[in-house]
């Protein structure tokens, strides 16, 4: 691989070691100050977090080093069209805090595939949605990120792929592991502060340099590489007008409008709704006035990548399109050691060419520093998952401290396991980081956000209908994603052999037939099969989230173990604690320490009205009036904001 010339200087080290150790502070001192000795406090930060620090979380979990990449570079290749996921993003955010999260308050939920459990009883549902979601977020979230801080750290220090790879995890994994959510969400607040601040900095730099916006559309237009130039037989690598536009052609290769409209909308409502990584952090809110204004911040914040990753990558295409834009095989690998493109390297050369000395550090301080979000909030999610829906069914008597143990590691395996998936992406398609997340993203999450949206919006909807709908969804849409691999998008100018299904089928009017697919498995098994009596479903529905009538048992034999498994859990902690009081040795000691693990005794056993307090408070929707006021001022705000800059730029 070629590095990129005028690499860092000493002082750019020095501001990002200064970064890194700054935020490690931030994180342990984090780590320290939280509640980590409960799965409450570990996995959702004791439910005591304010609307600004829940806002920049979900914002800055969102937007993470793989959008720098990924936006920027298929920004560099096919326009500012890719804009269109960041204002979806806008108003799914706004239905994630004022239609969903209410839901999951009202069901008293800790993870999404808790939820699925509680509407339709039965544990096959919730285990297999959680088993499918871990999957989902190692091949996505986890997978990316840490592909794309390899490209960051490669392009800039020239480091191997792996060793990249280790550096990372070691840099988040520290207060992840130690600090859960509450470590992660201060850190986020940090990050995006630093985030925001460089790629503002950047941008005035890159526009400046180009000559304005007037400027950079010509250049754009005219930045064809030299092995187009000396084909005249070829026209790929010669921007096209569709570059300036959102909407394109129903037929367009990169961006059809029904996939933008349409399929774009529904793996967004998915991503933010009903993802574990995103739903986490609204659950961690104090009350639902502060989920709502921190979905109400995070949304407003939506426009800012198309002035932090877009534009910048379009003006590093117009400035080196015989890198950014090489199509050649060849070539490509002499400049990113990637055959199907460098797209991928856009945004790391804009900062290391025009950023100074010093703020080229910040920068690239930044890009890590969304890395670092993202991948700690992805950690935090994946530990959830795993522990509260899959290892509770595995072990259902464990103890607290065993939870929060099983949690921790299970943070370090998965980290591990995703490496795995690393040369995968970089072999996929055209080599553009975005274009991998979204099309994986096609064709796993309809069928999820399918079982969702049915489950709360139909009341009518069962557990044979989901479940059985689920599976189908799946396996077409994991068909589908094996087929892309068997049959890879062939280059620029060479002959497309692949299957017509695959070859005229887009992945975003893919994920708009599995929605739609599913949706119609779920509904005529659910109607062939018996109802749940709507007793049941108080309060795990849109309709009925604010009945105050005591809701029924999914399964009275479920209830009865289940306050078994309490006892058993109570007794158990409580001789675990004098195993732990008596004479515990210094390695204990340490990793108690290290853990967040006291040596207080159980709490006492609540009475039954102590237990329906508790669950009440839990579950509460009840709102200050004055300042439900204000969040739906501040709500039309950002939704005619939205609306406007959708139109402006479409």
């Amino acid at each position: 691989m070629v590095l990129v010339e005028n690499a860092l200087h000493p002082v750019d080290y020095a501001v990002i070691v200064v970064h890194f150790l700054v935020v490690l502070a931030l994180g342990i001192w984090s780590a320290w100050k939280s509640n980590r000795s409960t799965t409450s406090g570990y996995f959702l930060a004791g439910r005591d977090m304010a609307w600004w620090l829940v806002g920049l979380s979900l914002y800055v979990s969102n937007i993470g080093s793989g959008s720098f990449i990924g936006l920027g570079g298929t920004a560099a290749v096919s326009g500012y069209a890719v804009v269109s996921y960041e204002f979806h993003g806008l108003f799914s955010l706004i239905i994630l805090g004022f239609i969903f999260t209410p839901i999951y308050i009202s069901s008293g939920v800790t993870t999404v595939p808790e939820y699925l459990q509680i509407r339709f009883g039965g544990q096959r549902l919730r285990l297999g949605l959680a088993v499918v979601s871990i999957i989902f977020i190692v091949l996505t979230n986890l997978s990316a990120e840490m592909y794309a801080g390899t490209v960051i750290i490669q392009q800039t220090l020239g480091w191997n792929l792996y060793l990249s790879v280790v550096l990372i995890l070691v840099m988040t994994g520290v207060y992840t592991v130690a600090g859960g959510l509450t470590a992660v969400i201060y850190t986020d607040a940090l990050q995006s502060i630093i985030m925001v601040t460089g790629g503002l900095i950047l941008f005035v730099i890159a526009i400046i340099r180009i000559g304005g916006f007037e400027a950079l559309r010509l250049a754009y237009m005219t930045a064809i590489p030299n092995s187009t130039q000396l084909n005249p037989n070829t026209t790929c690598g010669i921007p096209e007008e569709k570059a300036w536009h959102i909407f394109r052609s129903a037929d367009d290769g990169d961006l059809p409008w029904p996939g933008v409209v349409f399929g774009i909308f529904l793996l967004s409502i998915h991503y933010f709704c009903t993802n574990q990584v995103l739903v986490q952090r609204s659950l961690s809110a104090r009350s639902l006035t502060h989920t709502k204004a921190g979905a109400i911040l995070a949304a407003s914040l939506k426009v800012l990548p198309m002035i932090l990753m877009i534009f910048p990558g379009m003006i590093s295409r117009a400035m080196w399109p015989d890198e950014v834009a090489c199509q050649d095989a060849e070539s490509c690998m002499e400049i990113c050691d990637n055959p199907n493109g460098c797209s991928n390297i856009a945004y790391p050369l804009l900062v290391l060419r025009w950023m100074p000395i010093g703020l080229r550090g910040l920068m690239l301080a930044a890009m890590l520093a969304a890395l670092m979000s993202s991948l700690t909030s992805v950690f935090n999610s994946l530990s959830t998952l795993f522990t509260i829906d899959i290892w509770t069914k595995i072990r259902p008597y464990s103890t607290e401290l065993e939870l929060l143990t099983v949690g921790r590691l299970c943070t370090l395996v998965l980290a591990a396991v995703s490496v795995l998936w690393l040369p995968l992406i970089e072999a996929f398609g055209s080599g553009e980081l975005f274009v991998y997340i979204q099309s994986m993203t096609s064709y796993l999450s309809p069928p999820i956000f399918a079982i969702y949206s049915a489950g709360m919006f139909w009341s009518r909807t069962n557990e044979q209908g989901a479940f059985y709908g689920l599976i189908f969804g799946e396996a077409v849409g994991i068909t589908r994603m094996v087929l892309d691999y068997l049959y890879s998008a062939p280059g620029c100018g060479s002959k497309d052999t692949r299957p017509l299904m695959i070859r005229n089928f887009h992945y975003l009017h893919f994920a708009i037939f599995l929605y739609g697919a599913t949706v119609l498995a779920v509904v005529v098994i659910s109607l062939m099969t018996p109802a749940i009596e709507p007793a049941k479903l108080i309060g795990l529905t849109y309709w009925s989230r604010h009945s105050k009538v005591p809701r029924e048992p999914m399964s009275e034999e479920e209830k009865r173990k289940d306050e078994e498994r309490q006892k058993v859990k109570k007794q158990k902690e409580i001789e675990n604690y004098k195993g732990r009081a008596e004479n515990p040795s210094v390695s204990r000691r340490a990793w108690n320490i290290a853990c967040g693990i006291t040596n207080a005794p159980p709490a006492p056993e609540l009475t039954e009205e102590e237990k329906a307090e508790e669950f009440r408070k839990l579950t509460s929707l009840d709102e200050d009036p004055f300042w439900s006021r204000i969040v739906n001022v501040g709500l039309f705000v950002c939704m005619a904001f939205g609306v406007f800059v959708t139109a402006y730029f479409a």
